[in-house]
C-alpha cells in the first residue's frame, strides 16, 4: 500500500476571503483626476445634479450683471446682499425642512409680521426689556407654527388648508396688534435696529470668520473620513480634503476681502454672520441628529416610517413648529430693514420668495431630498438678479418675471433629475 495519503480539498467557503463591500463612488477617486470626472458623468447622467445648478446659475449672473455695470461686484453691493439675504433665508430654512417632510407653510409671512408686530407693541409701545421682547416674538412664531402642525398632524387638516388659513388670521391678528398705528419704528440702539444695521468694522471680524469657517470645514471633513476608516468604510483621500477645504478658503477669503479692502466697505455684517449661524446650527439639525434623519424618513415615505418606530405625528408637528420660530425670528430682520414694524410686513411677495429660495437652491417639492444650504444659495440667487436689474433701473415688474422664470427652471430641473433617477434605479 502506499503512503501516500490524500490531502483533504480545501472547502471552498473557507478558501474563499471575505471581499468587503466597497462604494464605487468612492472608489473611483482612487484614479485621480480620471476618476473624479467619471464619478461626475456618472451623477449628471443619473440625475444627482445637486447644487451644480445653482452654482452655474451664479457664475452666470455675476458675469452679465458686471458685465453690465462695474459696481456690482463692489463692496457696497456685497454687503447689500448679504443684508438683505438674512431675514428671508433665515425664513427659508424652516421652510427646507417643511419641503423636506414633502409638504407646504404658506403662512411664513403672516407669521414673520405677528413676530414682528409682538416685538414691536412689547418693547415701543409698552417700554418692555428689549430682549424680552425680542424672545417673546420668537416664541410667539413657535407657537404659532406649534399650532399648524397639531391641526395637521393630530387633527388630519391637510397642511396646505391649515397654512392657508393662518396666512388670513394671523394677517388680522398681525393689524390688530398694531392698533391704530401704521407702523412703529425701531428705537435707536435697539437690538432689532442692530440686526441689519451693524457692522463689525474692524478687518479682523471678517478674516477670523473666514478662517473659522475654513477650519470648521476641513475639520468635519478630517472626522467623518476618521470615522469611515474607523468603520471599514471606504474615506475620502486626503487630497480631496485639501482640495475642498482649499476651494471654500479661496471663497470665504475673497468674500471677506471684498467686505473689508475697497473703498466704502463697511465690515462684515452683523445679519451675515447671524444668519451663517442660523445654517450652521440647522444643518448640524438635519445631517448629525436624530431628528434631522427622521424628517428625511418622513419626507420619503410617511407609512414606512411610521412602521420603522419613528413618531410621525411629532416630527409633523416639531418641523412646523420650526418654520414657525425662524419665520418670527427672520420677520424682525425684515422689520430692522424696513425701520419698524408695519400692518403689512411680510406681506406681498414675501412668502413667494421664501418658498422661491428654498426650491431654487435644490430642495425638492416632493419630499424627502433637500439642504439647509440651499436657503442660502436660493436667497443669494434671487437677491443677486434684484440687486443687478435694480443697479440697471429695471422695473419691478421685470424683476418678478425673471425670478418666476428662475423658479420654474429649478423646479423643472428637480422633476426631470427625479425622473432620470427613477430610469437609473437611484429613486
Amino acid at each position: 500500500m502506499s503512503d501516500l495519503t490524500k490531502t483533504p480539498a480545501p472547502d471552498a467557503e473557507q478558501s474563499a476571503a471575505p471581499i468587503p463591500a466597497v462604494d464605487p463612488r468612492l472608489l473611483v477617486r482612487e484614479e485621480g483626476l480620471k476618476g473624479y470626472w467619471t464619478e461626475f458623468t456618472r451623477k449628471v447622467r443619473g440625475g444627482e445634479l445637486g447644487s451644480l445648478p445653482v452654482f452655474i446659475g451664479l457664475i452666470v449672473i455675476a458675469i452679465v450683471f458686471q458685465s453690465q455695470n462695474s459696481n456690482f461686484l463692489s463692496a457696497s453691493s456685497v454687503a447689500n446682499i448679504a443684508v438683505y439675504t438674512s431675514g428671508l433665508g433665515i425664513m427659508a430654512v424652516g421652510i427646507v425642512f417643511v419641503l423636506i417632510l414633502g409638504e407646504i407653510d404658506l403662512s411664513v409671512g403672516s407669521v414673520a409680521g405677528v413676530g414682528a408686530a409682538v416685538w414691536a407693541v412689547l418693547n415701543v409701545s409698552n417700554g418692555m426689556n428689549d430682549w424680552l421682547a425680542v424672545a417673546i416674538a420668537v416664541l410667539s412664531g413657535l407657537a404659532l407654527g406649534l399650532l399648524h402642525g397639531f391641526f395637521f398632524a393630530k387633527i388630519g387638516v391637510p397642511a396646505f388648508v391649515v397654512t392657508l388659513a393662518g396666512f388670513l388670521g394671523w394677517s388680522g391678528l398681525q393689524i390688530w396688534l398694531m392698533g391704530q398705528e401704521g407702523s412703529i419704528n425701531a428705537p435707536t440702539g435697539s437690538v432689532v435696529e442692530h440686526l441689519t444695521g451693524y457692522y463689525f468694522e474692524d478687518k479682523a471680524a471678517a478674516y477670523g470668520l473666514a478662517l473659522v469657517a475654513v477650519l470648521a470645514y476641513a475639520a468635519s471633513l478630517l472626522l467623518d473620513s476618521k470615522r469611515r476608516k474607523a468603520a471599514a468604510l471606504p474615506a475620502r483621500p486626503v487630497s480631496e480634503i485639501v482640495l475642498r477645504a482649499g476651494f471654500v478658503a479661496v471663497l470665504c477669503f475673497v468674500v471677506a476681502y471684498v467686505l473689508n479692502e475697497p473703498a466704502g466697505a463697511r465690515g462684515l455684517p452683523l445679519a451675515l454672520v447671524l444668519f451663517l449661524a442660523v445654517l450652521v446650527v440647522a444643518d448640524f439639525v438635519a445631517r448629525r441628529t436624530t431628528f434631522g434623519r427622521q424628517v428625511f424618513a418622513v419626507g420619503g415615505n410617511a407609512e414606512a416610517a411610521r412602521r420603522a418606530g419613528i413618531n410621525v405625528d411629532r416630527v409633523r408637528i416639531l418641523v412646523f413648529g420650526l418654520s414657525g420660530l425662524l419665520a418670527a425670528f427672520g420677520g424682525l430682520f425684515v422689520a430692522s430693514l424696513s425701520g419698524g414694524a408695519t400692518k403689512s410686513l411680510g406681506g406681498g411677495n414675501t412668502l413667494m420668495l421664501v418658498i422661491a429660495a428654498a426650491v431654487i437652491g435644490g430642495t425638492s417639492l416632493f419630499g424627502g431630498r433637500g439642504k439647509v444650504w440651499s436657503a442660502l444659495l436660493g436667497m443669494i440667487v434671487i437677491q443677486s438678479i434684484q440687486q443687478g436689474l435694480n443697479m440697471l433701473g429695471m422695473a419691478s415688474e421685470i424683476q418678478y418675471m425673471i425670478t418666476g422664470a428662475v423658479l420654474l427652471a429649478a423646479v423643472v430641473i428637480d422633476s426631470v433629475s427625479r425622473r432620470t433617477q427613477k430610469t437609473a434605479g437611484r429613486a
